[in-house]
């Protein structure tokens, strides 16, 4: 693979200015009350970008209690959904105003590519956000067909004070994949951002403020997981908490729920999802697949097909094919049009990375591109393939959230079945084939969420999202999302003389 110098985007680029670290609660940015701070770094170099105000328990119950009293008392759940989805259109557009502002901070902290950012992430934030906001006057429930002379009906309510815990991958696609539809559906919330990359979901909050989000609706605190987080998700007063990010983290927030006020619990963990190649594939097509499933967002997404299954016919061709493609894949500063992929968020995850690695060497699996860091400073690995992989190898059991691929070879459609479902997690799948029937057959066989037929990472905001086993429950995108963010109540009164049953 090529390797642009780690700087090369510096000549030219301004560093955006970092315009808010401090905590948002009701309506208002204030410090900590421990004073705390910690910082969060430039995965280019490593070195400080900023320090941020360290939320914990104490400025978790603030946000609460803001968020609790904007809910029981304040305006926004009372609102007309018209006059909701208004105010939410607005404050889309201040977002796609400072698209580049945004886009470069989101870069500047998590190390993503800024012209992916701009036309991915940033416009799904805002097709997101109008999307929900369009959907926010269309709520509505259900005239009930009783059996006795009783007329019933339900009502869809917002379920409350909602804590929204986002991963440090995808920092303001998450945001507003919550945000939004539990906006629309009335609820008031405490955001956590991952403690990696924290600064766009403060400026959001300054824009939905903007906007006209009413004081206490929205309120951001920065801070770890095992203090913040810890603190939503066994808060008394939190009617709902939704996370995304690994499975070990979400069976503690699912305990702290079941152990508090049994909250209800939205899920969207870890994967180790398949795609299977099948010998009438194009192969050409299949590989450009494959690799960019793999090593897009430099393989920091929980949907990452980091097992390539490639039938017998075609394997040592794809495997060719696929040596040859990755010649041309730059890793490089993230700010450089002309590279695929930029640093790992940070040192620890970096550290992981590199040790599944070297697993992958012990194993025996057989290592056909990359395998090493790169770059004098920040946390650059190059892309890294192996071939001859094992189903019991940790390099394809194992969630490695890193550019590592596993390409594990396969005769028949029956076999793939097995080998794919053979996984604690079930988020995503995909498959390549000419033949219909074989993809009937899959992904009707395949025990994911979402399965991608002859593409993959394919996503749009009117998608239902979310896994099966281990990968989580609960769905984020499309209505199913809206809807998770309402209880449904029901409504019975007699009738007494009814001209009809």
């Amino acid at each position: 693979m090529d390797q642009e110098s780690n700087g090369a985007a510096e000549n030219g680029f301004k560093r955006p200015e970092i315009k808010f670290t401090q905590l948002f609660i009701n309506g208002s940015f204030v410090d900590s009350i421990s004073g705390k701070k910690f910082e969060t770094r430039d995965p280019r170099t490593g070195k400080v970008l900023v320090s941020v105000a360290e939320g914990d328990k104490a400025d978790v119950d603030l946000a609460v209690s803001a968020a609790r009293q904007a809910f029981d008392h304040g305006k926004w759940p009372r609102m007309s959904g018209s006059d909701r989805a208004r105010i939410m259109m607005r404050f889309a557009d201040l977002v796609e105003e400072r698209l580049d502002e945004l886009a470069e901070l989101e870069c500047l902290d998590a190390g993503k590519l800024l012209f992916l950012t701009k036309i991915i992430d940033l416009d799904s934030a805002i097709r997101t956000l109008r999307y929900y906001a369009g959907a926010a006057d269309k709520i509505h429930g259900e005239t009930l067909k009783m059996s006795s002379e009783m007329h019933g009906y339900t009502l869809k309510e917002p379920i409350g004070v909602v804590g929204h815990i986002i991963p440090w991958n995808f920092p303001t696609i998450m945001f507003f994949t919550k945000v939004a539809p539990a906006l629309a559906a009335g609820c008031t919330m405490v955001v956590k951002p991952a403690e990696q990359t924290p600064l766009t979901a403060l400026y959001y909050a300054y824009l939905a403020h903007k906007a006209g989000i009413p004081e206490g609706v929205i309120n951001v605190i920065t801070g770890f997981g095992t203090t913040a987080g810890a603190a939503i998700a066994s808060h008394m007063d939190i009617d709902m908490v939704s996370f995304t990010g690994s499975t070990a983290v979400g069976r503690l927030i699912m305990e702290a729920a079941a152990k508090s006020n049994l909250k209800s619990v939205s899920l969207e963990l870890g994967g180790k999802s398949p795609l299977i190649i099948f010998d009438d594939a194009d192969v050409d097509k299949a590989v450009d697949i494959a690799r960019d499933a793999t090593f897009f967002n430099k393989a920091e997404a929980c949907i990452a097909a980091s097992r390539i299954f490639v039938q017998e016919g075609i394997y040592g061709q794809f495997v060719e094919k696929l040596a040859e493609t990755m010649k041309s894949w730059v890793v490089g500063d993230p700010f450089d049009p002309r590279v695929h992929q930029g640093p790992q968020v940070d040192e620890a995850q970096y550290e992981k990375i590199l040790q599944y690695i070297e697993h992958g060497k012990r194993e025996g699996a057989t290592l056909l591109t990359g395998g090493k860091p790169c770059g004098k400073t920040g946390y650059y690995i190059e892309p890294t393939v192996f071939t001859d992989v094992k189903d019991d190898m940790l390099i394809a059991k194992d969630e490695i959230f890193g550019p590592v691929m596993s390409v594990l070879k396969f005769k028949t459609l029956e076999e793939a079945i097995e080998r794919a479902n053979d996984t604690k997690y079930g988020l995503a799948a995909g498959v390549i084939t000419k033949d219909l029937n074989t993809v009937n057959r899959l992904t009707r066989s395949i025990r994911a969420g979402l399965i991608w037929v002859n593409c993959y990472m394919q996503m749009d905001v009117d998608c239902p999202f979310g896994g099966f086993k281990m990968s989580g429950h609960g769905k984020d995108s499309g209505l199913d999302a809206l809807h998770k963010y309402m209880h449904v109540k029901s409504v019975v009164m007699p009738i007494y003389n009814s001209p009809w049953s």
